[in-house]
């Protein structure tokens, strides 16, 4: 008989609640990109999923609201993408699908590689006004992920729904965590 489950839920990987107390908020991009980038290589070595991490931050303070990481191996979810998982926990975490709510600060979107298509959809929905990636689209694709089909320019896409992007933040960070992946688990996927 088939029965449907009353309830889905995720559970974060227990390293990541101390790694996100050691934050230091900085109103310095490249800094808040650093503390992501590092995040996605921890994710890697503690097996907990790939090699990507995200955060929502508050723009003008830099202070962070929220980190995630990729969970899709650990989780057995495919949606459990970096982004989504960054934004979902910020959204609970302050009570609101919309991170652009009136009564919240700015926020911005720091994600240590290019969406994927699933991603760029949600971002819009999300309410973040402003959104930073380190890793390009073709970096990410290059070590065997499909990143599904995207606009070719998805930058300005963003722009015209009122979404500032910065790209190719400290990208030859990100790219070596992208390469150590290739090198250490090249026939997984996440």
């Amino acid at each position: 008989m088939f029965q449907q489950p009353a309830s889905i839920c995720f559970d974060l990987p227990e390293w990541l609640r101390k790694f996100s107390e050691g934050y230091q908020p900085s109103l310095d991009l490249r800094q808040r990109m650093q503390f992501v980038i590092a995040a996605s290589l921890k994710n890697l070595e503690m097996d907990s999923g790939g090699p990507f991490a995200a955060a929502i931050f508050e723009r003008g303070s830099g202070n962070l609201v929220a980190l995630g990481v990729n969970l899709v191996t650990s989780q057995g979810m495919s949606m459990l993408h970096a982004e989504i998982v960054a934004m979902a926990v910020a959204q609970r975490k302050l009570g609101s699908y919309d991170l652009g709510a009136e009564s919240l600060p700015e926020l911005e979107l720091v994600s240590s590689a290019e969406p994927c298509s699933m991603c760029l959809g949600a971002i819009p929905w999300s309410g973040v006004r402003h959104v930073a990636v380190s890793a390009r689209d073709q970096d990410v694709r290059d070590i065997g992920f499909d990143e599904g089909a995207k606009p070719e320019n998805w930058i300005k896409s963003l722009q015209q729904r009122g979404i500032e992007v910065s790209a190719d933040v400290e990208r030859e960070s990100a790219c070596a965590v992208l390469q150590r992946t290739q090198a250490e688990l090249p026939f997984r996927k996440y």
